[in-house]
């Protein structure tokens, strides 16, 4: 297990380009210079025998490379070195989030689906010692991050998600549902809520039904509604940049609305809420007054105690390529030239 401690300072490696750039400029400089000193290429050469047209490109390899290593030194990599298993008390929330087409609709900013991501986000800085699941569903669900107390790559997943990681299009709510059931540890009977985040269109249909075997099953189900019902077209587009709207098959501009009808309907069957989720405050108010109000189970978790930090070898292996291009001089290095690569050591006639 690693962790990267500032990441910002990966902008620091923008510092490369603009080296190479500087590097490029200095030697169409000095090109231009040796023209108008000596206009003959085979005298330049004979006043310079020494000059190396290599040793300068590696030079600035070297630091191109020592500052790389820099950056990674300044972001502060650490390795997890002692891994324990620790006793923890919690709920098991398990977030199924909607990245049908519908979801790229703004009617909600930035869009609904980004809306989404960030209440899921905000739910889970909110979190104590629960434990988190991740599902995407569309016109069927995928489990994108089992059960897990790793709070960051739980984030890190979820920033991954948007509407076009799945092929299979719709909003199969129920589907998503019965898999949320596998995601749960019979033998630690935890207590078990299920987060629906969606803009309630289900395709599928018979969500209600599902919802009530798994309120059956002790899953208690939150619905969360992002989107407005006035609806909005789904933007189709590339590189960010909107190029036209969804059509359906009678070339007619697609309006998607929220549907809080179903959401409410799955979360009352389920013995849980339906929210709003134009509101991120209330949202997490609510869900936080939610957990705070269930019994919380105690269960076995594994997680890194102890990290180590990892910046010195980065720092030592660019103090070295520094060390390195200050010694190395631009002119050839005499054993290489006794090598002849390029035919260069001409003999006098």
């Amino acid at each position: 297990m690693y962790l990267l401690e500032e990441k910002i300072w990966f902008w620091a490696l923008l510092a490369i380009p603009a080296v190479v750039l500087l590097f490029l400029a200095v030697s169409l400089w000095k090109r231009n210079a040796q023209k108008r000193f000596v206009a003959n290429r085979e005298l330049l050469g004979a006043l310079t025998p020494q000059r190396s047209v290599f040793k300068p490109v590696f030079k600035l390899v070297l630091i191109c490379l020592a500052i790389a290593l820099m950056a990674v030194a300044l972001v502060n990599p650490k390795i997890g070195t002692k891994l324990e298993t620790v006793k923890r008390e919690g709920v098991d929330v398990v977030f199924a989030v909607d990245v049908s087409k519908s979801m790229d609709a703004e009617d909600i900013a930035p869009s609904r689906m980004e809306k989404a991501k960030q209440l899921v986000t905000q739910i889970i800085n909110n979190l104590g010692s629960d434990r988190v699941g991740i599902i995407a569903y569309a016109g069927s669900a995928y489990p994108q991050l089992p059960i897990t107390t790793d709070y960051s790559s739980a984030k890190m997943f979820l920033n991954a998600m948007n509407t076009d990681m799945l092929s299979s299009q719709g909003t199969a709510i129920k589907d998503a549902i019965e898999l949320a059931k596998t995601y749960y540890d019979d033998d630690e009977q935890t207590n078990r809520v299920l987060v629906i985040i969606s803009d309630g269109e289900d395709h599928a249909g018979n969500a209600a039904g599902i919802a009530e075997s798994a309120q059956e099953e002790g899953i208690r189900i939150f619905t969360i509604g992002v989107g407005t019902e006035a609806g909005e077209r789904i933007p189709i587009k590339r590189n960010g940049v909107v190029q036209s709207y969804k059509k359906d098959q009678e070339g007619e501009t697609v309006i998607t609305k929220l549907n809080p009808e179903t959401l409410k309907e799955i979360a009352n069957e389920a013995n849980g809420e339906y929210i709003n989720g134009n509101s991120t405050q209330e949202v997490v108010d609510k869900m936080s007054t939610a957990f705070g109000q269930m019994d919380k189970k105690e269960f076995e978790a594994k997680q890194f105690a102890d990290f180590k930090d990892q910046f010195q070898w980065f720092v030592g292996a660019a103090l070295f390529l520094l060390f390195l291009d200050v010694f190395l001089l631009e002119r050839k290095t005499a054993w290489v030239r006794k090598l002849n690569l390029f035919n260069e050591n001409k003999k006098d006639k």
